[in-house]
């Protein structure tokens, strides 16, 4: 923190919810006054100004998982579907919003042995199944990973792709 007062930072761009929220609410104790502004926001504001073009409409069907931190913790929901939206075909599973559960990855959940197919993250890629998604969508890093080992014990036949956001905005340019 104290390097980036010393070198006058105004402004930093984050891709991680967790130091979203860190910076935002937690950081400002310590005499840090910046202005922070998560990925999925920064590209909705390079899309919607036509700074950032895309060449091409994604080709399978995408659904999104809100993060606790981005979401529920803090209030930023729409730029994520925005984005997506501008890049494909946006389905949504059936919790959504301030009502989406965590993949399991934050609050020590990913240590716990809870048994295959009631994890959060197994119970969240099923959803994604459930809605003919072929790419499930995340803009944490701890969930990417997380929903990804989710879909290593899928039935054959089941496929699904997990990606963070700036992957599938940087396929379409």
């Amino acid at each position: 923190i104290k390097t980036f007062i010393d070198h006058g930072v105004k402004k930093i761009l984050v891709s991680s919810p967790h130091c979203l929220h860190s910076f935002k609410n937690e950081y400002p104790e310590f005499n840090a006054r910046f202005e922070i502004v998560h990925i999925t926001e920064f590209l909705r504001e390079l899309i919607a100004g036509g700074r950032l073009k895309l060449e091409r409409q994604y080709e399978k069907p995408l659904t999104y998982h809100d993060p606790c931190y981005l979401g529920r913790h803090n209030g930023i929901f729409d730029a994520p579907r925005e984005v997506l939206s501008a890049v494909g075909e946006l389905t949504e599973m059936q919790e959504i919003r301030e009502k989406s559960f965590c993949c399991g990855g934050g609050g020590g959940r990913i240590w716990m042995e809870t048994p295959k197919g009631e994890r959060f993250a197994d119970l969240r890629v099923k959803q994604a199944l459930e809605v003919g998604a072929e790419v499930l969508v995340s803009a944490c890093p701890y969930c990417i990973t997380n929903l990804a080992d989710a879909t290593l014990g899928l039935p054959e036949g089941d496929v699904l792709e997990i990606k963070d956001i700036t992957e599938v905005v940087a396929e379409v340019l």
